[in-house]
């Protein structure tokens, strides 16, 4: 058990910095659906670019993960119906609940306990997913 107390006090600091730079707001998120502000997009866009940047750190130098291990990126095939049905239900979720998953427990956390419901249907929703997975176009 205390080896996992660095992760969750990552966690803590990880909600921390999102709840200082407003992007689990849900005006913030609403703005972004809007077009009206670029707050978010400069978020998600700084993201992605770091996420690139990293990526193709572990692959030109081979980095090991903090147990030693060889980080494995396998390419996956692409098939696009599953990322526009994917990413479209994902957004419509994102929309109606104004949150995505991380920001999810950052608001409960903040006090806003309504998130539950929330968190309890997201949970449905991916056990939905494994019980239908094998029948699913992938």
């Amino acid at each position: 058990m205390g080896k996992y107390i660095k992760f969750f006090g990552l966690g803590i600091l990880f909600g921390i910095v999102l709840t200082k730079a407003e992007v689990i707001s849900w005006y913030r998120i609403y703005e972004m659906f809007r077009f009206q502000s670029f707050h978010m997009y400069g978020v998600i866009g700084s993201a992605v670019l770091i996420g690139i940047i990293i990526i193709q750190l572990i692959k030109r130098f081979n980095i090991k993960s903090f147990s030693g291990h060889t980080i494995m990126i396998v390419p996956k095939e692409r098939v696009w119906k599953r990322y526009i049905i994917g990413g479209t239900i994902f957004g419509l979720g994102w929309a109606l609940t104004g949150a995505c998953p991380g920001p999810m427990f950052i608001l409960v956390g903040n006090g806003f306990l309504m998130m539950l419901a929330v968190i309890v249907s997201a949970a449905a929703g991916t056990f939905t997913y494994g019980l239908l997975k094998n029948k699913l176009p992938h």
